[in-house]
């Protein structure tokens, strides 16, 4: 797994979705490119910001017990794989804002360093590894810019 946590991988990332335009398409699932930018928001609003309600307790440890492992693994992700409800984005949104606000993260997200995530609780799983906060934040990364062929 690359780590999102170097400058080189965050500028690599970066350039890639620079590379997105607003006529963009998917190799696979129904997203328009807007809504995939927003879509990949979504993990770094639960990581910065108070925006999503957190799971209570029951539905925590269930998402740790059984969602957590496939999503902190070394292994990409498959096409068409069904999304949590908070990630579900149905509707248009305003892509150069997605696209720089998710530059912007990366950005924050490297700043910050890895040191800074180990041992972070996530908003949905408990506390993380850094190795498993990289994970999470570059395979969901790089499994959409490759939906979207960059």
């Amino acid at each position: 797994m690359k780590n999102i946590f170097d400058l080189k991988e965050t500028n690599t990332v970066i350039d890639r979705v620079n590379q997105l335009e607003t006529t963009s398409q998917p190799k696979w699932g129904k997203m328009s490119v807007d809504q995939m930018l927003a879509h990949c928001n979504v993990t770094y609003e639960m990581a910065f910001e108070d925006k999503h309600p957190k799971p209570n307790g029951f539905t925590k440890l269930m998402l740790k017990w059984f969602v957590k492992p496939t999503v902190v693994n070394n292994k990409p992700y498959k096409k068409n794989g069904r999304t949590a409800p908070q990630f579900l984005i149905t509707d248009a949104k305003n892509f150069e804002e997605e696209k720089a606000r998710l530059v912007d993260f990366l950005i924050k997200t490297q700043g910050l360093g890895a040191s800074h995530f180990d041992g972070k609780a996530s908003h949905s799983f408990g506390k993380l590894t850094k190795q498993e906060w990289n994970n999470m934040f570059y395979k969901h990364l790089d499994h959409h810019l490759n939906q979207f062929g960059v």
